[in-house]
């Protein structure tokens, strides 16, 4: 049977695809056949919103078009057919005309890397296309399921508040005349009382400037799709099941019941699938292969929504957003005791996913997957649900307490289908609440989940019934069958709580080694959301008029459930000097230069480039080893896959095998021996990514695992597996600052990695040209470093190899030199088949070959006097190096740097260990070491306020650094500015007045604690690597007046370029709009240095300032012929009269060197200084925790 015509809409183009692939999904579609790239790849699982599209249809129940934001990476293209697609692109362009959901989160500065920018304008234009008017809540809701790495969200949050009812204001406290940012009153006011510092904050955007937003002037509902779906059906029995078959998939879409039930008996071990939320993933990230899909969404049966008179039944495919807004229907028209159970549902909805998820994912879907921590189907299971299965056979019921039968299997037989799903009303004497314990709070996966659901015998505090259902507690959700045994019949009361939590405790058992780990804190979390119900049921008892146990104001806080706040925010910064031309640009906040075309989905990242005619993709084949020998690699069955080019190995490699970023230490491919998990042993190139990405899991290498195994910090420690040298910075007399000190402290720290998460994973493009050349597009935050590497594994001279960088979609240094890993296999690659060749990582792959912020343990000895002074400490830092050096030693030596942090300790000694392990190579991440050089100081300053029994922040003062004063490496402190920051951040977070109000709450409160810290920073600017502090730029002035300008700095959303053109601007004096920077390229600007280390604004925006001085002192003559001329006239006068209009600058820091074997010299050009204050309130039960709003000072 031939398959049948996809029909969809995208942008209001109507789309016929004939040769539809159930596997792939809509964001390939979009991006490979229709060549919108707007919507990006992130992570492929629908948890970071880059994809976010918005899908509308028309809803015959609801009848009305329904506007839903969804994650285009994993809705299969076939699920789109009869629906219409509006992407970033259909709503607006710069060229055409700008939307205003566009405009304001770029005029809001929203807008930085850029790469979750386009997904961020789907969400919210996805919001106001259901709601024109949303509040806050909405908008906070639309935006669970998408994640910004650069912004901290706060100038998202800002520039789309103006689309609320609650009008955009920034926390101005009612401020007469309305929202500071509209009437541009000082955004520090209410923080200092108006103290005002008149040097600071003007309004970063202008509300009111903003194109104003007019909802009945959307895009509409393509009318020719309108009617195909409100044309009534043909006489005769309904047509088959849509048909669209792919390699190795059949997808069938059955129009009725009986059809799926059919298919369903005919295919009994198809998976049923609606939102592919699961199954996307299983076949993504878990290889699995389903060879028949049913998509059975559209049918009415499953989409019906039923009262009755035990409760709302709903259709098996009801997506979760409809189920959550029918049950609030619900709760607000029905009595308060007949909606416990629909409570305790929304309650977990409102962490479930993200919206995009749950606009899509099926409740039926949730409850067959069948997941050990899934959110819902403990509340399911303890409110006694009722499940209607579904077969050519007919219908029966099953509860849901009898469904679960192990892992991932359940009551359903292969031939039956779920059906529809009842969801009871409470009784009277009824109480129900769910808790979810996750990592995060929104879009995570839970940790522990659970749903207690008590009746009481009328009147009385007797326990009726008691069902306790948990997820997280073992391979299937489960209920506390003994525990609610031996409950039923006692009192509410302590009596009753003891042998709960006695019970609990030995019902609730789980493995040492139960997949999820945190085994401990999974068995207290049983007990500690038990309590929370116990606390809550007490409270409801109460008010009923039942005579139970009083509870006490100071257990209150354990019953809240959490509600975000409203978000409020302030920025200040410093202000233009007075009398600065207005058409200088430096220091003011001038929008990032690609924010628009960014919030457009026009801005070019790698791999948005337009595939080549001929181009091909690699995939990579990496060890699933730590640490051993390989002994063979076996790639014929991949060489026979479709679509498969070729299979390369280290033998393959044309120059140098050995490569690494400052010590050649590694390898480009795996030669022998493997060491670490994601060691990359090969390639395969095919046609397609698919293709490719097959073909490598079908690559088999056998090993022979070797001894030792080094994982941890403390394993290399005992093995003494280290790497050289072993680096010390010492000063002044240890053994006199210890004598001296009235209280010696000895500790340690330990302190885990950390992901990079960038949004856009590594990618590069490589074109191969004549000669040797090789072009390449890399998202690489080392141009160089990248162009030297390349070119020693291909054997060709540097100048052969040109590396281009457009914009990054972040880097946060995990671009600095892991990103050579891809660049030489992709370029190797092109070398071997003369072809473009491309690869972007999928995110778990990106996450296990590239490693990331290192692991760290330190052990201390500190003396200090009763006063809280600091006289001596002894500090020794171990690193997690992995299984190479990569710039772990800069990095440690950056850690030893700042091992002080703010603080003058006269006698001071640090050790800095590099442990190697067989991990991925960690890598620079923000701060470079010294985060954890400075979180083992404050470490044991808190240590030390606590032994003492002083305030913290006198502690902390009382050590702080003064004008003039030698740090450990013996650099003077000049122009310090620590006090007034320290200063500033106390007025202006009202420390002492929150200190006290913090100590009145914690004494009222049990199990609630708030704690408050006020911590400096003094970071010091420059490369620890003296050759690297240097940059060039190159200036082109044309003949029309543009100008073009290139440095060797990177953009990766930090805004460097839109800092270039403001120094240029104001040294030529021309208008910033004349200025463009096109690219960063070795080809142009040769050796740069990393952009990394906060120096890059310095050293390229010198650069820069050189060369445009050159070029000014070239046309000052023209200046002074025709002073009343324009910038136009003068560039003319200078080429007719034969002027170079062309220059390039240098710049290198001055005064930098320093010898850790002498300990002398200068390191730093000069230190950053900053103190941060911040609230936060932990619950005792749980450790959930937020933080509450408060300030920051920085100089």
């Amino acid at each position: 049977m031939e398959a049948d015509q996809l029909v969809f809409f995208v942008n209001g183009k109507k789309i016929v695809e004939k040769n539809a692939d159930p596997e792939m999904t809509l964001l390939t579609y979009l991006r490979r056949k229709l060549g919108l790239t707007g919507a990006k790849l992130g992570c492929g699982e629908g948890g970071c919103g880059a994809c976010t599209v918005m899908v509308s249809h028309y809803a015959p129940r609801q009848q009305r078009v329904l506007h839903s934001s969804v994650n285009a990476c994993l809705a299969p293209v076939c699920s789109l057919h009869l629906s219409a697609v509006t992407t970033v692109e259909g709503i607006g362009s710069v060229a055409r005309k700008l939307h205003p959901v566009q405009e304001r989160i770029a005029r809001a500065h929203g807008s930085q890397c850029g790469f979750c920018t386009p997904g961020m304008v789907m969400s919210m234009y996805a919001l106001l296309r259901n709601n024109p008017c949303p509040d806050m809540s909405h908008l906070e809701d639309a935006f669970q399921g998408n994640l910004c790495r650069c912004t901290g969200y706060r100038p998202i949050l800002e520039g789309y508040k103006s689309f609320t009812t609650e009008g955009g204001c920034c926390g101005g406290g009612g401020k007469e005349g309305g929202c500071c940012l509209t009437n541009g009153n000082k955004a520090d006011e209410t923080l200092t009382n108006g103290n005002e510092d008149p040097g600071e904050s003007e309004p970063l955007f202008q509300p009111s400037e903003f194109e104003p937003f007019d909802p009945t002037q959307e895009v509409i509902y393509p009318p020719e799709l309108m009617a195909l779906q409100l044309a009534p059906a043909p006489p005769g029995p309904p047509p088959g099941p849509l048909r669209f078959r792919g390699e190795r998939v059949e997808w069938l879409q059955p129009s009725t019941l009986e059809q799926l039930l059919v298919l369903k008996e005919l295919h009994p071990q198809a998976k049923v699938v609606v939102g592919n939320t699961e199954v996307g993933i299983e076949v993504k990230f878990k290889n699995m292969l389903y060879p028949v899909i049913l998509a059975p969404a559209f049918i009415p049966e499953l989409q019906e929504i039923q009262h009755t008179p035990q409760g709302i039944v709903f259709g098996a495919a009801c997506s979760l957003t409809c189920v959550g807004e029918e049950l609030k229907r619900a709760v607000a028209t029905s009595p308060a005791h007949q909606t416990q159970v629909f409570e305790a549902v929304l309650e977990q909805l409102r962490w479930f996913a993200g919206l995009q998820i749950r606009n899509v994912a099926a409740l039926g879907g949730n409850i067959m997957t069948a997941s050990p921590i899934s959110d819902l189907n403990p509340v399911l299971q303890a409110t006694g649900c009722t499940l209607t299965l579904a077969s050519t056979a007919g219908l029966h019921q099953v509860q849901m307490d009898r469904f679960f039968l192990g892992y991932r299997r359940t009551a359903v037989q292969p031939h039956e289908i779920l059906l529809s799903v009842l969801i009871p009303y409470s009784t009277k004497w009824q109480f129900v609440s769910a808790f979810k314990q996750s990592p995060r709070r929104e879009d995570d996966i839970s940790i522990v989940t659970t749903a207690m659901n008590v009746t009481f015998t009328p009147g009385t505090s007797v326990v009726k019934e008691l069902k306790l259902s948990y997820g997280g507690m073992g391979p299937t959700t489960v209920l506390a069958e003994a525990t609610g045994s031996k409950l039923v019949g006692r009192l509410w009361g302590e009596e009753l709580l003891e042998v709960a939590c006695s019970s609990l405790a030995e019902e609730m058992t789980l493995d040492p080694s139960a997949p999820g780990g945190m085994v401990t804190y999974r068995r207290t979390l049983t007990l500690s959301l038990f309590y929370k119900f116990y606390l809550t049921v007490l409270q409801k008892l109460a008010a009923e008029g039942v005579s139970v146990e009083a509870l006490g104001s100071d257990r209150l806080s354990a019953t809240e459930l959490y509600h975000s706040e409203t978000p409020t925010s302030v920025q200040l910064y410093q202000d233009v000097p007075e009398g600065q031309r207005r058409e200088d640009v430096v220091g003011r906040p001038i929008m990032h230069l690609s924010a628009l075309q960014q919030a457009t989905g026009e801005a070019v990242y790698v791999d948005d480039i337009p595939l080549y005619q001929n181009e091909l993709y690699v995939a990579l084949v990496t060890s699933s080893r730590a640490h051993a020998r390989i002994l063979s690699i076996d790639s014929s069955e991949a060489l026979l896959m479709p679509g498969v080019e070729a299979c390369l190995f280290a033998d393959d490699v044309p120059g140098s095998n050995i490569t690494g970023p400052a010590i050649l230490d590694e390898t480009v491919l795996a030669q022998d021996t493997v060491t670490c998990v994601g060691h990359i042993i090969g390639v395969v190139v095919a046609d397609t990514q698919i293709h490719a990405q097959r073909a490598a899991r079908a690559v088999k290498v056998s090993y022979q695992d070797l001894s030792p195994l080094i994982l941890t910090i403390q394993e290399a420690i005992a093995a003494q597996s280290f790497y050289q040298p072993i680096r010390t910075l010492q000063r002044g007399n240890l053994e006199e600052g210890f004598q001296l000190a009235d209280h010696i402290l000895e500790g340690e720290v330990h302190m885990g990695g950390q992901e990079h998460f960038y949004l856009e994973t590594h990618v590069t493009l490589a074109v191969p040209g004549e000669d040797g050349e090789m072009e390449l597009f890399v998202s690489t935050q080392s141009t160089a470093k990248t162009q030297s590497l390349v070119a020693l594994a291909l054997g060709v001279p540097a100048s052969r190899v040109v590396v281009r960088v457009k914009r990054m979609g972040g880097g946060f240094g995990g671009k600095e030199s892991r990103s050579t890993l891809l660049s030489t296999v992709v370029a190797l690659s092109a070398q071997r088949l003369r072809r473009p060749v491309r690869c972007q990582l999928d995110r778990d792959q990106d996450m296990v070959a590239t490693g990331g912020r290192h692991p760290f343990y330190a052990r201390y000895k500190v003396g200090f006097q009763k006063s809280g002074k600091v006289l001596a400490l002894d500090v020794s830092y171990y690193g997690n190096a992995g299984n190479s050096m990569d710039l772990s030693l800069s990095i440690m030596e950056r850690a030893l740097f700042h091992m002080e942090n703010s603080y003058s300790i006269p006698h001071i000694r640090g050790r800095g260990f590099l442990c190697k392990t067989h991990l991925p190579s960690n890598t620079a991440f923000r701060g470079f070491g010294g985060p954890q050089g400075m979180l083992v100081t404050e470490s044991w300053m808190s240590d030390v306020a606590l032994e003492l029994g002083l305030p913290a922040e006198k502690v902390r003062r009382v050590n702080l650094y003064q004008q003039g004063e030698l740090t450990p490496y013996g650099q003077v402190l000049d122009r310090l500015t620590l006090d007034r920051c320290w200063d500033q951040c106390l007025q202006r977070s009202q420390y002492h007045q929150r200190r006290e109000a913090l100590d009145q709450y914690n004494s009222q409160n049990r199990w609630t604690k708030r704690g408050l810290a006020i911590i400096p920073t003094k970071f010091g600017i420059s490369f620890t690597a003296l050759f690297l502090n240097q940059a060039g730029a190159l200036v082109h002035i044309y003949t029309d007046g543009s100008v073009l300008l290139t440095h060797g700095g990177t953009e990766m959303g930090q805004g460097l370029h839109t800092k270039m053109v403001q120094v240029a601007s104001r040294v030529l004096g021309v208008a910033s709009s004349q200025i463009h920077v096109s690219e960063t390229s070795t080809s142009t600007v040769p050796n740069s240095s990393p952009t990394a280390a906060s120096a890059s604004s310095d050293l390229n925006g010198a650069a820069v300032q050189n060369a445009c001085e050159v070029l000014r002192k070239r046309l000052d003559p023209y200046r002074t012929q025709n002073p009343k001329g324009s910038w136009e006239d003068w560039v003319k006068a200078a080429y007719f009269n034969r002027v170079n209009l062309s220059a390039n600058g240098f710049y290198k820091t001055p005064d930098l060197g320093y010898d850790f074997e002498t300990n002398s010299g200068r390191p730093f050009n000069y230190f950053s200084y900053g103190v941060a204050c911040s609230e936060v309130e932990v619950d005792c039960l749980t450790g959930s925790h937020k933080c509450w709003p408060l300030g920051a000072a920085a100089a």
